[in-house]
């Protein structure tokens, strides 16, 4: 045999494909267990139907498949973004289905520095187009707020600071909403704090406050990444409380800053802004009510002397009245001769009135009347007898030419009566004469057809025509007969009932 030839494998056991994966799997997972890979995501595209969320991780020279389940994605604080450089947690398994490893990750975390500071960034950017931290949308403060509400950690030295300089200032009412300040869940716990404070209803159980505190100490950029998260500047700008942000030290400036309505350096900077000094602003009442007083005083003495000098300018009593005491001494001078030329001017009105009433009396007017009208009624008696004898005389004249005239009228309708008849007798001869009964009477015949009308042409008539002829003795029917010589045969009897005398009828 050969040395160079395989050497029998007869004794290696058999793999089952299967059972060959989980090895890998055991071998692999057992080696590495979790591990902290830094790389750029890549392939990123979001989560998939079922929730999970499917990505590469590279570098220059490799790339490792990631996978984030559905529950795990939900809890992260920091969202894969494409390009984005991380450092990922997590364990190294197989996939057996595609024969290759991958990463399951359990938390991301930016790589550095500058590639959080380019997420924050962009975060920056795309929160301000939409309008969040715009300064139209910023409430004012009130100045002195009777419960002020406080979104910190209860166990920190925030609160303290806040409460001790709030005590110093002008105590107030102080709700605090506890939350943790770092961690995964402190950007959901304080943008539910915001949300609650803002849910509270006026007049309720537990106040509502007037403003809002969202407070943390100072720390490193990681540590205040939950208020750098998008639910967190958009619970703030949805706030309808004035809301403080009174994140970190003077120097660290996160999202949340942008959106509240005002920033404090710090927190107790925070409780300096919300509340005056109680003292400072007694002493400012105080200071106000004296310049109040002093300014109601000078305004007193002021209207005092402007009264005084407008005394002294008005005229005294008998200044005032002498004038009018003079124009009525001079109106009742005047008044006695005035009331007597009056009385004698109205006696002699009176005396004139007489005068002329005594000349238009009535008794004197009504004797006057009756002498008028007994004179009337002598000249109406003698009038009346005049015109009863004219009228007589006249009516007898007439008389007489009635009688006259009764028998002219008798002998001239007379001769006119006559002279009507002889020409009526004229009229009726003409007339007989010029009628057609004359010329019937001469031998003549009218010749009617069926509808009435007259013949006059023997081109009218046709054969068997029944025609009307009426003479002098009354009217009769024909029939033409045939040959074309005119001959007729009569059909009834002539008519034997018209009048003999007078015009008669035409037909």
């Amino acid at each position: 045999m050969d040395s160079e030839s395989p050497k029998p494998v007869g004794n290696t056991p058999e793999w089952s494909v299967s059972d060959l994966s989980g090895a890998l799997k055991r071998t692999l997972e057992d080696a590495f267990g979790f591990v902290r890979v830094r790389g750029e995501i890549s392939g990123y595209r979001g989560p998939v139907g079922s929730g999970h969320v499917y990505f590469s991780l590279k570098d220059a020279n490799a790339k490792i498949d990631a996978v984030i389940w559905k529950g795990v994605f939900g809890r992260l604080k920091t969202r894969p973004q494409e390009g984005l450089e991380v450092i990922a947690t997590g364990k190294i398994t197989t996939f057996a289905g595609k024969s290759s490893y991958q990463i399951i990750i359990d938390s991301i975390e930016p790589a550095g520095i500058g590639a959080l500071m380019a997420l924050l960034e962009e975060r920056r950017k795309r929160l301000a187009a939409e309008g969040l931290f715009a300064e139209e949308r910023k409430q004012l403060i009130p100045y002195l707020p009777r419960v002020i509400g406080v979104v910190t950690s209860p166990t920190g030295a925030v609160i303290r600071d806040i409460l001790h300089r709030l005590e110093d200032r002008f105590p107030r009412h102080v709700l605090v909403w506890p939350v943790r300040v770092q961690g995964e869940t402190s950007a959901a716990e304080v943008a539910a704090a915001i949300a609650g404070f803002n849910a509270l209803p006026e007049g309720g159980r537990i106040p509502r406050p007037d403003v809002i505190i969202v407070a943390r100490g100072g720390g490193s950029l990681e540590d205040l990444m939950g208020f750098n998260e998008e639910i967190v500047v958009r619970a703030a700008a949805a706030s309808l409380i004035p809301l403080v942000s009174a994140v970190g030290h003077e120097t660290d400036v996160t999202l949340i800053d942008h959106a509240a309505d005002l920033r404090a350096p710090t927190p107790t900077g925070a409780a300096e802004k919300v509340v005056p000094v109680r003292a400072e602003l007694m002493s400012l009442v105080a200071d106000l009510a004296r310049r109040q007083a002093g300014a109601m005083r000078r305004l007193s003495d002021r209207r005092r002397s402007d009264l005084r000098a407008l005394a002294r300018a008005l005229p005294g009593p008998e200044a005032v009245l002498s004038g009018p005491r003079q124009r009525l001494d001079l109106a009742s001078a005047r008044l006695a001769p005035a009331l007597a030329r009056n009385a004698r001017s109205h006696e002699q009105q009176l005396a004139l009135a007489s005068q002329r009433l005594a000349r238009h009396s009535p008794l004197l007017r009504l004797a006057t009347a009756r002498k008028d009208v007994e004179g009337l009624s002598k000249a109406m008696a003698v009038a009346r007898a005049n015109i009863l004898r004219r009228e007589r005389d006249r009516i007898g004249r007439d008389g007489d030419r009635l009688g006259a005239a009764g028998g002219n009228l008798a002998a001239a309708f007379a001769r006119l009566l006559q002279r009507r008849r002889d020409r009526l007798g004229s009229v009726w001869a003409l007339a007989a004469s010029l009628g057609p009964e004359a010329v019937l009477a001469r031998g003549y015949a009218l010749v009617r057809d069926e509808a009435g009308a007259l013949i006059r042409d023997p081109a009218q008539l046709r054969a068997g025509q029944a025609l009307g002829v009426q003479v002098a003795g009354g009217r009769f029917g024909v029939v033409v007969a045939g040959g074309g010589e005119g001959q007729s045969r009569s059909t009834r009897p002539p008519r034997r009932d018209l009048p003999k005398a007078g015009q008669g009828d035409l037909f």
